[in-house]
């Protein structure tokens, strides 16, 4: 083989290395629209993009907190405890409460619950050198536990009827949540692509130590992306409270794992140090179209997470032998 035909066939390796994922994803496109019934209809397309909108939310903090070497078991728990708080608030108030109040007072129930939560698992993990699956064990069982000792196991109904626009309604033709994931994810691809914020991200990520030697505050970084990780999470139970007309204790019990997925679905080293919003984004679709899927395949809702355990695994494996093979 000729010196230019090896570097053709290096570059040819490297950039599948590099787009394995997105390839994938297209190859899937492509088997659900020729093997999966119904999969290519309007009707269909709209239903998945409002799927993925809350698993997304939870997605691109979760994002933030991979690159920087920790991962984050919490998001569920605390989606479900904002849920809680916001739909405990407007209960006590009118039917007749405008979605303007309804979004104010949703907004305000997950910055509080997700700086709460956020704090205390960045001040665990950067200040008491707490393990991050420990730290954020801590609060996904203390989040949880909270939820349904508030309620007492029940469901909080009789909200306003305006509370429920922010998760069923649409906006000349498209979602409401599909536009708020939309507005996110350009909001966390513009920090971490032009913010000094989103390149001392990476850098904590790549060696803690270095960053800390080069002047990156560490703990304020830290804090920040479990700050943002939780309040994000918090968004996304209050959708969720919203799609769902009540605010469920055990509501998004098990949508870590799917975030988790998304974000090593998309190619984000499960090591830190690398990754992007834009291959998280992969990931989402990637996960939501697989759901999407295997619904209306008809497959046992049971094998959902049996999927998603292969999805990490087949993601980590080959993340792990990408970087061996560099």
């Amino acid at each position: 083989m000729k010196k230019q035909d090896r570097i053709l066939a290096g570059h040819a390796v490297s950039f599948v290395q590099d787009n394995v994922f997105v390839l994938f994803l297209l190859v899937l496109i492509a088997c659900a629209c020729i093997f999966v019934p119904n999969f290519f209809t309007k009707t269909n397309l709209l239903n998945v993009f409002i799927q993925i909108s809350i698993n997304g939310l939870l997605a691109t903090g979760m994002t933030y907190v991979i690159i920087t070497g920790g991962i984050d078991l919490s998001v569920g728990s605390v989606a479900a405890l904002a849920g809680i708080a916001a739909t405990a608030i407007l209960t006590r108030m009118p039917e007749d409460t405008s979605l303007a109040v309804c979004i104010l007072v949703a907004v305000l129930a997950a910055l509080v619950v997700g700086v709460l939560c956020g704090s205390f698992i960045g001040f665990a993990v950067a200040r008491l050198k707490m393990v991050p699956f420990i730290a954020t064990f801590v609060v996904y069982s203390a989040a949880r536990g909270f939820a349904y000792i508030y309620t007492h196991s029940k469901p909080i109904y009789e909200l306003p009827d305006s509370f429920s626009t922010l998760g069923v309604g649409y906006v000349l033709g498209v979602p409401n949540l599909g536009i708020l994931l939309v507005v996110t994810l350009a909001i966390a691809l513009f920090v971490e692509r032009k913010t000094t914020y989103g390149r001392h991200i990476f850098a904590v990520g790549s060696n803690e130590e270095v960053a800390k030697l080069s002047g990156v505050k560490v703990t304020r970084i830290m804090l920040g992306v479990h700050i943002t990780c939780s309040v994000l999470a918090a968004l996304g139970g209050i959708c969720l409270a919203s799609r769902l007309g009540s605010g469920q204790p055990g509501a998004a019990n098990g949508y870590e794992l799917h975030a988790i997925a998304a974000v090593a679905m998309g190619g984000t080293s499960m090591s830190g140090g690398s990754g992007s919003i834009l291959k998280t984004i992969t990931g989402i679709i990637t996960i939501g179209i697989i759901n999407n899927c295997l619904s209306l395949l008809r497959v046992d809702s049971y094998w959902q997470p049996v999927v998603m355990g292969v999805i990490i695994f087949a993601a980590v494996t080959f993340d792990k032998l990408k970087v061996s093979t560099k």
